[in-house]
């Protein structure tokens, strides 16, 4: 029995070392991977989707490759040109690039689910801007307040229709985006949170799944056919030109100093729209910070970093949409930043990005059609 204790009393201590070396060994494995993966933050490739390549979008594209370029990251991009599941093979592609991070605007808000749960799964990152997943939690969505816009847009109809009749009254045209997107039921949303406390006030609303085509579509078939008093475009940047011509093949477009002028109000900002509102054709817009959209970087960064996300209030000084706030939502964090209602008294503020907008582009490291 001697001898059993003497060789029980040499063994374990043996065994304490080891399992103390091992634990040691396996502390700084870790500690090297995470340290690998902040190294790596300095040369993030990233892949980004975008829904199609109209004048916003196209913005919203260069807003995010610029801040990328500035941390010295490279950007691999796509086009899906509206089409749900041709995005969803696109994030197979970043997938198989090995990106570090992957950012979308969704085609469709719902549809987005499957492909993102596919590439977190595979342990990459994934965010979206402009709009936010429906039905999934992602890591975080970066978007302008879009109840916020469309309430400033029903806003200014309201206060355009009581101007021009005493009272809010008149038949409003609502041209939609695609309701298979966040963005545009919010921006509904927000635009009937005004205007339904108006019951003289009588709403026509019309989807264009953001195709200008179908915006102008629209337009030639119900002003053709019925007295319309105010438009609202749920996006000046696709619509507005196309309204504006289809107003005038109809006849109708009139001056703001026009009894017969037809008043509209819009969302985005586009150059396009704060042409229209320069030259009197159009009446009031909510701006969105569409090259700032790119802040979605900085939270990458983050995440790269293991950097806790806290709620609460972003401020930038000088920045049209601050403050901005952080919140947790049943999709992920967001990041939700303020729009700013555009009139003429203020058409030519140097904050309004449709009044900067470069059309010089920086060229992104690829493009996979």
């Amino acid at each position: 029995m001697k001898w059993c204790n003497r060789l029980f009393n040499k063994i374990v201590p043996i065994f304490c070392i080891s399992t103390a070396l091992l634990l040691l060994l396996l502390i700084a494995a870790c500690s090297s991977a995470t340290s690998e993966k902040v190294k790596k933050a300095g040369q993030v490739k990233i892949g980004y989707g975008a829904p199609l390549l109209a004048s916003g979008q196209a913005e919203i594209m260069q807003g995010l490759i610029k801040k990328a370029e500035q941390k010295g990251w490279t950007v691999i991009t796509t086009n899906a040109d509206s089409d749900s599941e041709r995005q969803a093979n696109q994030i197979d592609y970043f997938m198989s690039m090995e990106v570090d991070a992957i950012v979308v605007v969704p085609v469709d808000s719902q549809a987005i689910c499957a492909p993102a749960r596919k590439a977190m799964s595979a342990g990459i990152p994934f965010y979206t801007i402009d709009r936010a997943p429906v039905g999934c939690q992602i890591n975080m969505t970066v978007l302008s307040d879009n109840f916020m816009a469309g309430k400033q847009a029903g806003e200014a109809m309201i206060d355009l229709l009581s101007k021009r009749y005493g009272n809010a009254r008149g038949t409003v045209l609502e041209l939609q985006g695609d309701l298979g997107t966040n963005v545009a039921v919010l921006r509904g949303n927000g635009f009937h949170s005004v205007i339904n406390k108006y019951s003289e006030v009588e709403v026509i609303s019309k989807p264009t799944e953001w195709r200008a085509e179908k915006f102008a579509s629209a337009t030639v078939d119900v002003v053709s056919s019925k007295e319309i008093d105010g438009i609202y475009l749920q996006s000046d940047c696709v619509g507005m030109s196309v309204v504006i011509s289809a107003l005038e093949q109809l006849g109708k477009k009139f001056p703001r100093d026009d009894r017969r002028h037809i008043l509209i109000t819009s969302v985005d900002g586009c150059p396009e729209g704060l042409k229209a509102i320069r030259e009197g054709y159009a009446d009031a817009a909510a701006n969105q910070p569409l090259p700032d959209f790119g802040i979605i970087v900085d939270w990458i960064e983050k995440e790269l970093k293991r950097e806790p996300i806290e709620p609460g209030e972003v401020v930038m000084q000088g920045a049209p949409w601050s403050p901005a706030k952080v919140t947790r939502e049943q999709s992920g964090w967001q990041l939700l930043l303020a729009t700013t209602r555009i009139t003429p008294e203020n058409i030519n503020d140097s904050s309004l990005w449709g009044n900067s907008h470069n059309p010089e582009s920086p060229t992104p490291l690829k493009v996979n059609p």
